[in-house]
């Protein structure tokens, strides 16, 4: 694959505790440069990176994060708030402690009522792998089918690890034939990206890559 392929499956992200608008400016300066899928950004900035961006890229935020512990009643709140500040894209924490308790109806619910909210605009559901044992991540594969959000995606990058091939070739196995995988934290080389892709990654949350294409 061509660096200009691999970049147009790529989140742009940005999500640091200390992002200025300056640094959001420039990740959506460098997102329409390159082409990526979207640019990854904190709530706060969204109205003002859509009014900057137009749709020259699309705008992607994050709901219940990075702890995913927050109230399903916020999490829906958060979604129609950033959807009315323009928000296309939308990428979601689960409750991960639910989901350890077994209470597979909380989980599974809480990501449906967030999709509703989203209607057609993509919905990325953060499970937030390297918290998980491997049955749990085939549990979620099935809740993330189940419930109808768009993409599983691996990890907040805010945890102790994120993206491993093996997590993407399991999520391969198991997801259903109408969700996509979204590899995410740690993504630093053109090559290790290919990888993810050629397991069954079809969007990678990282900023490294156009970092390197810049230099």
């Amino acid at each position: 694959m061509t660096h200009k392929e691999i970049l147009a499956t790529v989140d742009h992200t940005l999500l640091a505790q200390t992002a200025t608008w300056e640094e959001i400016k420039k990740i959506c300066d460098d997102g329409a440069k390159y082409h990526t899928a979207s640019v990854c950004i904190p709530p706060c900035y969204v109205k003002q990176a859509k009014e900057y961006i137009g749709n020259t890229v699309k705008v992607c935020t994050v709901i219940g994060f990075p702890n995913g512990n927050s109230t399903t009643e916020s999490k829906v709140f958060e979604t129609k708030n950033a959807i009315e500040n323009g928000a296309d894209e939308i990428d979601m924490v689960i409750n991960i402690g639910a989901l350890k308790d077994k209470n597979y109806d909380l989980v599974r619910s809480e990501i449906s009522a967030v999709k509703e909210v989203c209607g057609q605009r993509v919905l990325k559901v953060i499970i937030e792998t390297c918290l998980l044992t491997e049955e749990e991540k085939i549990k979620m594969c099935q809740l993330v089918t189940e419930a109808g959000a768009d993409f599983i995606k691996t990890s907040t990058g805010f945890s102790k690890a994120g993206a491993t091939f093996e997590d993407v070739a399991l999520f391969a196995k198991h997801v259903g034939p109408d969700v996509k995988i979204k590899a995410a934290g740690g993504i630093s080389s053109f090559a290790d990206a290919e990888e993810f892709l050629r397991l069954g990654a079809s969007r990678l949350g990282t900023s490294r890559l156009v970092k390197i294409e810049n230099s």
